[in-house]
């Protein structure tokens, strides 16, 4: 029984009514909202300086070195279509607004996922005392996740170095990448690592990334397998509503209690994770370990001999990349992503499998076509991904 009274669950509590008729106009991805928090996050509620041009001339310079070492050490194209690498340093904001908008067909896919039917949708059960916020909670799915997307880039905005500090493929057709020049500064100074020696350690980074991401079957296959993981979530619009009533049961001597709640995305959204998922995620967790064990060993191999501090950088950004905070977390959480320290030794040890048996050249047939790319059995035994693509395709 509503507690207030009445056939209207929101009689007697304006603030809820208020509440409903937001949450009904807004209702939608249309990312108004989440442009407005990220952007808010990511200049941390200030008014935010662009970059130095003095600084953006010599990010441009060292494009140019990343860009001509990563084509010779791996043969790729790094900038598919021959018009070459444009390294842009921005400051948080750029960065945020720019990934909102590349992201967009991910939180898309993700919205069209939790979206309930309406025909088996169940009317609050009448003995429930908190069943008069089930109306209002429902409502408060599609804002929560236009707030949870922009609440997600904003914090990696304060974070990441450059866009590919998550694996996931930019729009096609562009060969600009963007290098957050506060955080570079920020995490030079934490580690008191040289300028210029970390500026090119990220733009190599980027570099290498982009020639994997940017061939056309790695980025089919990559965004093929992310759209299907976030079209797979199944909408339990209870969970929050569960999670919320039995708020009282949590160690409130944590003053995190409330935000570890928070940053399961299953709460947030009342997205539950699905067979169908759980099916999926070895081959997503396979290409990802790939692409990330094959970046390193790049890395490795040009970086060694053209940084003088690359040693000790490496050692930094390793070490930072596995000590994510919260937010991070939540958002690999919500892709399918786990880039745990796990993740990333399987992906060295396949590819350092691969050099180990048939060398660079062996290395180079990896991204040759969809065909070589590996499969979950494979990156864990790198003889049977070379034993296969020795086959002839029709025995493959």
């Amino acid at each position: 029984m509503n507690p207030f009274g009445g056939g209207n669950p929101f009689q007697g509590m304006p603030i809820f009514g208020d509440l409903a008729n937001m949450f009904q106009q807004q209702a939608s991805m249309g990312f108004s909202a989440a442009r407005q928090l990220a952007l808010s996050i990511a200049a941390g509620g200030a008014a935010e300086p662009n970059v130095d041009p003095v600084d953006r001339i010599k990010i441009e310079q060292l494009a140019r070195v990343a860009e001509l070492q990563v084509a010779n050490a791996t043969g790729l194209d790094p900038a598919p279509g021959g018009q070459g690498i444009t390294i842009v340093a921005v400051n948080r904001s750029a960065w945020a607004q720019r990934t909102l908008d590349d992201y967009r067909p991910l939180f898309e896919a993700l919205a069209a996922s939790l979206k309930e039917d309406p025909a088996v949708t169940a009317e609050p059960d009448p003995g429930d005392p908190m069943g008069f916020m089930a109306p209002l909670l429902k409502m408060i799915g599609p804002m929560m996740l236009e707030l949870t997307a922009g609440s997600m880039v904003g914090h990696l905005s304060q974070r990441c170095l450059g866009q590919y500090d998550l694996p996931i493929p930019r729009p096609a057709g562009t060969n600009e990448l963007l290098i957050v020049v506060p955080n570079l500064d920020e995490f030079g100074r934490e580690w008191s690592l040289p300028e210029d020696d970390l500026r090119l350690w990220v733009c190599l980074h980027e570099v290498t990334h982009h020639a994997v991401l940017a061939l056309p079957h790695v980025r089919a296959r990559l965004d093929r397998l992310l759209h299907d993981y976030l079209d797979g979530f199944e909408p339990d619009p209870d969970r929050l509503e569960q999670e919320l009533t039995g708020f009282e049961n949590f160690d409130m001597s944590d003053p995190n209690a409330f935000q570890k709640m928070m940053s399961n995305p299953e709460v947030v959204l009342g997205a539950v994770q699905s067979d169908a998922q759980r099916a999926l995620l070895p081959q997503l967790e396979a290409l990802v370990c790939a692409v990330v064990g094959y970046v390193d060993h790049v890395m490795d191999k040009v970086g060694t001999n053209l940084i003088g501090g690359y040693a000790m950088i490496t050692e930094a950004v390793r070490r930072r990349r596995v000590e994510a905070a919260a937010a991070d977390r939540f958002v690999e959480q919500l892709f399918g992503l786990e880039l745990t320290q796990t993740a990333y030794d399987r992906g060295s040890s396949f590819v350092e499998g691969i050099v180990e048996r048939e060398g660079e050249e062996g290395l180079a047939r990896l991204w040759q076509d969809e065909r070589n790319l590996p499969t979950p059995a494979e990156v864990d035994a790198p003889g049977l991904w070379l034993a296969r693509i020795d086959l002839p395709a029709d025995e493959a």
